[in-house]
């Protein structure tokens, strides 16, 4: 049900974020503000008394965790860091809220080592955020893994800084 919402309100928002980007910065866009239109065009969003209607609440933090989805490992390591706490608890409360959201979460590791340790490797990395997730009440079917090892890089460079941003998990929807 809350589902369909959401899918609503993303396909009402999807043609205006379109036009959104489109449109242009001239001087036309500044004299229509100063006759009282508003940046907005004259057109108010949200609800009557200024607040966001629960459609658009939900759409804003589906969007900031589609945005917000990585988490970084160290060097041949699937721990992961205690920065990564608040993030992993937020996508956790979303799920336990949306109990018929499922989350793919891919495995990714950098390109040292041979391909099949790289897919071992990028399961551990998968299997352990899963497990997390599941130890913060989310449940075993909402949740997929797959490793991609170093097949899908963030970043194709061969430097340490490139390297680290391949060594991650992704949580995609």
């Amino acid at each position: 049900m809350q589902l369909n919402k959401l899918l609503k309100g993303l396909a009402i928002a999807l043609p205006l974020f379109t036009l959104a980007a489109c449109s242009s910065t001239s001087d036309s866009d500044a004299s229509g503000a100063e006759n009282g239109a508003g940046a907005n065009g004259g057109v108010m969003t949200g609800s009557a008394d200024g607040m966001l209607s629960p459609e658009e609440q939900m759409r804003q933090k589906f969007e900031a965790l589609q945005r917000d989805n990585t988490i970084y490992f160290g060097y041949d390591s699937n721990e992961i860091q205690g920065q990564y706490a608040d993030l992993l608890d937020t996508h956790s409360s979303y799920l336990r809220e949306n109990p018929s959201v499922k989350v793919l979460i891919e495995g990714h590791t950098d390109e040292r080592g041979t391909p099949e340790y790289n897919i071992a490797l990028g399961e551990r990395r998968a299997k352990a955020v899963a497990k997390y997730m599941q130890t913060l009440g989310v449940q075993a079917d909402q949740l997929s893994i797959v490793s991609y090892g170093e097949e899908k890089p963030q970043d194709p460079g061969h430097s340490e800084d490139a390297f680290a941003k391949n060594r991650r998990a992704v949580l995609v929807y």
